[in-house]
């Protein structure tokens, strides 16, 4: 750093300009110490995911985008091409499968002498970008002055910028700023009022606001309603001295008030913010970090969790339209995954836990409003039913028990069990209503509809060679069936069994719990013989009878492990198979099917050889429940290792993964992988 630079942000002086935007006066010190990495949780963020990106329309989706406290929009860092002063952005996911609403909607031109010279050239004079898990930045520096450039969210509804210029020359200098911003071509107009730029949508209800409070010439709005400009008053800033400006974006939908909104915008300090944001963003990846177990304290993998940590940051979104708790999205990165699917909802849940379990509670909470009467819980669901509808054609399969479980061991919240209990239960029993065609106590995945595909749809694993020749079935009105009984289902089933009955126990309801343990145990017994193959030392979905297993090895033959469901000699035959290197202990071990099956094919099968960590995390939890440990760390180590770009700096944590190349594929910024990666590195 310049001696000129540490002299500037020492300087306290003022004069604020805000717009969307607060004026404020903020003094930035630079007397704080910068801690070690190794002391300052938050610079295991620092760059780890790449936010670059100058998107070339309004639907490139070749960078990352940044958001955070729920907010259904989000930024990127500009290219260095795009010579524009600015974030890129906002990305909006107002209307629904995300759009860019501008290349850059608030750019800031800054001249001198009279308006003729460039203060800043974006190229020359850009010394660093950067991103934490708190907030974006930039700076700039040539022989005139420092610029520095921050973005930070101060709600779900509000991001706020601040840029502070400071003149470092020996003269004073006579800044003109003007901030323009135009629209893609996506339905969204212009207006203005008083000192308010407002976004009107043809396609959402949420209303965009730019609001200025003083230090204004004027506001145009140009261009058919697409283009504005303001044009702020003239800045003289002598030598050691600084200015800020503040401006901020926000998007409000009508269940929200935007008056109480730019009342807070307009009360609020900007440093008092970014230092709340950095405060609390070091307390979440603290407690990820001091949870690792023993094998897993060197500092690549402190990266990959502070990784893990921003993916779901980046994909949490406040309530609004039918939404009604906060939640995750599968992925924002997606067009398909702008909704909340049950069990990722349930997965989400879990790795929120360790560090933020009022969100996790959120996230249950959010689905379990999706409950029919019978117990039933849709499939997905959706903000904007006028553009996606939620899917009750089937259900997911049973995790809600476990992720309830997993968030009371952390929190240890009575009245939060105590609300979900009764509905977890009635879930719990639904699959026995509506799911068990024969009533011999052990389930199968099928749907509401009578439609295969929503069966098929139903246990997660959508076109899994087990369901290649698979029936659907009619139990009674709107409940049918697969033709086959599921291991994994059943599974699951045992293990809410359990889970459920831990709950009974906190609630002090024994009879309840003294009932689901004497299930679990009758539950065990049918599952251990009717579902494992003896001569092939594996677990295997069969047919109504029990009679025929359906064949080929896939990742649901160790559920029963990752449930305690299996005998000690039935966990040691499936864990050889696993550890396997001709079938499942690839370069990314652990994959949905083994890579010897003639129908293995990672690049062309979503779910018939990709790696997906969902499945390898169960596989190694499966392990350590029967005491394989040093297994499960070589796995977890391998899986970290193998998989493409997830413990290097920049790329993002994907869907899946080609378990033989390691090679990411489907959408980026995948949270279920980002929880799984969690609950790997993580004791309990």
């Amino acid at each position: 750093m310049s001696r000129k630079i540490f002299t500037s942000l020492l300087i306290l002086k003022q004069r604020t300009l805000v717009l969307s935007l607060v004026s404020c006066v903020s003094i930035l010190s630079c007397t704080q110490k910068k801690e070690s990495i190794k002391k300052d949780p938050l610079e295991f963020s620092h760059n780890i995911l790449d936010y670059h990106i100058s998107p070339k329309d309004s639907l490139d989706k070749s960078g990352l985008m940044f958001s955070d406290q729920g907010a259904w929009f989000a930024y990127s860092l500009p290219k260095k091409e795009s010579h524009k002063i600015g974030f890129s952005g906002p990305f909006l996911m107002t209307q629904q499968n995300g759009i860019w609403s501008s290349p850059n909607l608030s750019v800031f031109n800054f001249t001198i002498d009279n308006h003729e010279q460039p203060l800043l050239d974006f190229n020359e004079d850009l010394k660093s970008q950067n991103s934490y898990a708190s907030h974006l930045e930039q700076l700039f520096e040539n022989k005139n002055v420092v610029v520095k450039q921050d973005l930070v969210f101060m709600s779900g509804h509000t991001a706020l910028q601040r840029v502070k210029i400071t003149n470092i020359s020996n003269t004073q200098l006579v800044i003109n700023t003007n901030i323009k911003g135009s629209l893609s071509d996506i339905g969204i107009r212009l207006s203005k009022k008083n000192n308010t730029v407002s976004l009107h949508s043809e396609k959402s209800k949420a209303i965009g606001h730019i609001l200025v409070k003083n230090n204004i010439e004027h506001i145009d709005i140009l261009d058919e309603n697409s283009l504005y400009s303001i044009q702020l008053k003239t800045i003289n800033l002598q030598p050691n001295t600084s200015n800020e400006i503040i401006i901020s974006h926000s998007f409000i939908f009508p269940e929200y008030s935007w008056n109480n909104e730019k009342n807070k915008i307009l009360n609020t300090n900007f440093d008092t913010v970014l230092n709340s944001k950095k405060v609390e963003k070091k307390a979440q990846i603290k407690s990820l970090l001091a949870n690792r177990r023993p094998q897993f304290k060197k500092e690549k993998y402190a990266r990959v969790l502070a990784k893990a940590h921003l993916t779901l940051q980046n994909n949490w979104r406040i309530p609004a339209g039918a939404i009604k708790h906060e939640g995750l999205f599968p992925s924002y990165h997606y067009k398909w995954f702008n909704g909340f699917w049950s069990w990722d909802s349930w997965k989400h849940a879990v790795g929120l836990s360790y560090f933020n379990p009022d969100l996790a509670k959120k996230q249950i909470r959010l689905m379990f409003e999706f409950q029919d009467d019978d117990g039933f819980v849709a499939d997905c669901v959706f903000r904007d039913t006028l553009i996606e509808k939620h899917n009750y054609r089937d259900t997911k399969p049973p995790l809600s028990a476990w992720a309830v479980s997993k968030i009371f061991e952390k929190d240890k919240d009575l009245s939060f069990i105590k609300v979900l209990y009764p509905k977890l239960k009635k879930y719990h029993y639904w699959w026995y209503q509506k799911r068990d065609h024969d009533n011999d106590g052990l389930c199968e995945y099928g749907s509401t509809d009578g439609s295969l595909i929503a069966a098929k749809w139903e246990s997660g694993m959508d076109n899994a060679i087990r369901f290649d020749h698979s029936e659907i079935l009619k139990n009674s009105e709107n409940a049918y069936s697969l033709n086959q009984e599921s291991v994994d289902l059943n599974a699951y089933l045992y293990a809410e069994k359990h889970y459920l009955a831990q709950l009974a126990s906190a609630l002090k309801m024994p009879e309840d719990a003294t009932q689901f343990q004497l299930e679990a145990k009758q539950l065990k017994g049918k599952i251990q013989s009717q579902f494992y193959d003896e001569k092939d030392g594996w677990f295997y979905d069969t047919n109504l009878e029990g009679t025929a297993f359906i064949k080929g090895e896939g990742s649901e033959g160790w559920t029963m492990l990752w449930a305690n469901a299996a005998t000690n000699k039935q966990a040691s035959a499936v864990k050889n198979k696993m550890m396997n290197p001709k079938k499942f202990f690839t370069k990314v071990p652990f994959q949905t099917m083994s890579a010897d099956h003639q129908k293995f094919d990672p690049l062309n099968g979503y779910w018939r050889g990709p790696n997906w960590l969902d499945q390898a995390y169960f596989g190694v939890k499966a392990l350590r429940n029967y005491g394989f440990n040093e297994e499960a760390n070589n796995a977890t180590i391998q899986i970290l290792e193998g998989a493409e770009g997830l413990l290097d700096q920049g790329p993002s944590i994907r869907e899946n993964y080609h378990p033989l190349t390691g090679k990411g594929l489907h959408a980026q910024n995948f949270s279920w992988s980002a929880a799984h990666i969690i609950m790997l590195l993580l004791k309990n």
